[in-house]
């Protein structure tokens, strides 16, 4: 499984990569489904002037429309970053059957609640390539605050 979470996270980094390389905060996600990618996406707030074009909405929306079901329950979300309290709302409502994800964020993460706000089915798992991914987004507000 451990083999599985690196290599679904290596691909979602690559959406990272994109996102950074567009000027977005680097944040890349992809779906899963019957060890297969069926969505990928990355933040888009900037390109698409939308506050919600995280990269777990757009992902969520992409597989929801591929399976062509509202619900996410055969589906693993693997993303850079955790999820915002926005963002696992929105994995709440498809009962997503497992969220792995890289870094934490102490500031926006939904971890921050007291509440649980996950589906109660979803698995979690978190930290892979930890490293990696924490310092994608660190780089990229460093290189922001000092233009």
């Amino acid at each position: 499984m451990e083999k599985d979470h690196a290599r679904y996270m290596r691909e979602a980094l690559k959406e990272a990569h994109r996102a950074d390389s567009k000027g977005e905060v680097p944040v890349g996600a992809v779906v899963v489904c019957a060890d297969r990618i069926i969505a990928r996406a990355h933040n888009q707030t900037e390109q698409l002037t939308d506050a919600t074009a995280h990269a777990e909405m757009l992902a969520v929306t992409m597989a929801a429309n591929f399976l062509g079901s509202k619900y996410l329950t055969d589906c693993t979300l693997y993303v850079t970053l955790e999820p915002c309290v926005m963002c696992a709302g929105a994995l709440y409502w498809a009962q997503l059957q497992g969220l792995v994800y890289g870094a934490s964020d102490p500031q926006r993460g939904y971890s921050r609640l007291a509440t649980p706000v996950l589906h109660p089915r979803t698995a979690l798992s978190f930290g892979i390539y930890q490293e990696e991914c924490s310092k994608l987004v660190l780089d990229f507000f460093t290189r922001i605050r000092n233009k």
